[in-house]
């Protein structure tokens, strides 16, 4: 089956930062490779000829570890993994993760490692070993939205929350399911090196740089599309998204759909299971968290761009489905000036 190997220690005279992720049988490959390549992105991109990041795989015995998908990966054990300093420790999600959580010798590694190191993230499934070592009692986390309720009924003391991409309290991490780990790793990467090379690995990666708490794991497209199952409003959905701007009443929405607008309303409403008004409203919220976190635009030109009017309606949008104002959202997210490194 094809593999891949573990690196085993850095290369001397470089800036590194170690990057340990654990690993075990029925890790999803992408929970594991997904924040790799993000690390090793970040080397490929510095532009300084500076290796940033070590990416080093580690499992309770070494060797080759079985993924979900049949790929195997090379490791470490978790003794040749810790026997020199980590930066970040990073829990790879999966369905194997439930041996481990029972597993005291794993749980103790991980508490050990976890105060001589930086920072410790988990991603998707991860969670439940991080909240078994202790890590996240107290804490806020996130895991895929699967399996937020048997994390919550598992470990009481956690503060799950299901929406969010990641989640970041003090230097814990944890982020939602799969491809949730590559927007965990770029936002470690922002916070080490500064935005422009986040955004530098973000393109070469042919994605978006998310940032925390502004991104969710149910995007109001997607879980509009959801709803339409037959994909009848499906055109709708895409010239709404692509015109947040226009006039978006019912009755235009209806004569786009060739409808009355009681029939278009009453129809949507039953397919949907919520009134075009809020699919509306929620899809310019969106794309306003959007325009705010990348900044450059006061909260009343960002209202303008979405359709939305004026900064009030903005707010009291904002507040509906965001629960806290777009003043607060930008301050908190929004992009800072790029310092470099930090």
């Amino acid at each position: 089956m094809p593999s891949i190997t573990a690196k085993p220690r850095s290369e001397p005279g470089r800036l590194t930062r170690r990057v340990v992720i654990l690993v075990y049988d029925g890790t999803t490959l992408l929970d594991a490779t997904g924040p790799a390549q993000v690390f090793n992105s970040a080397r490929e991109n510095g532009g300084d000829g500076q290796s940033r990041y070590e990416i080093v795989l580690a499992s309770r015995t070494g060797g080759m570890i079985a993924t979900d998908t049949g790929i195997r990966l090379g490791s470490l054990t978790l003794q040749e993994a810790a026997a020199e300093p980590i930066d970040t420790l990073i829990v790879a999600g999966g369905i194997g993760v439930f041996a481990l959580t029972e597993d005291p010798e794993v749980n103790q590694w991980i508490r050990q490692v976890a105060r001589r190191c930086r920072r410790v993230g988990s991603t998707c499934m991860g969670a439940f070993l991080t909240a078994s070592a202790g890590l996240l009692s107290g804490k806020r986390a996130a895991t895929h939205w699967r399996w937020c309720d048997e994390l919550r009924k598992r470990h009481p003391d956690v503060s799950v929350e299901d929406d969010p991409i990641y989640v970041r309290d003090g230097n814990v991490w944890s982020s939602a399911g799969v491809s949730a780990g590559i927007d965990l790793a770029l936002a470690m990467v922002e916070e080490d090196e500064g935005r422009s090379l986040a955004l530098a690995v973000a393109r070469s990666l042919v994605v978006y740089l998310k940032r925390p708490g502004g991104q969710s794991q149910f995007s109001a497209a997607l879980t509009a599309q959801a709803a339409d199952s037959d994909g009848v409003f499906e055109p709708l959905l895409h010239w709404i998204a692509n015109n947040l701007d226009a006039d978006l009443r019912v009755e235009q929405l209806a004569e786009f759909c060739r409808m009355s607008p009681r029939t278009f309303a009453r129809l949507y409403t039953e397919r949907m299971g919520t009134t075009p008004a809020k699919t509306v409203e929620r899809m310019r919220v969106e794309a306003a968290k959007r325009l705010l976190e990348s900044g450059g635009q006061s909260v009343a030109a960002v209202a303008r761009s979405c359709g939305l009017g004026d900064d009030q309606r903005l707010r009291r949008a904002f507040l509906r489905h965001v629960g806290t104002a777009p003043s607060e959202f930008q301050r908190r997210f929004g992009a800072a000036t790029d310092t470099g490194a930090r």
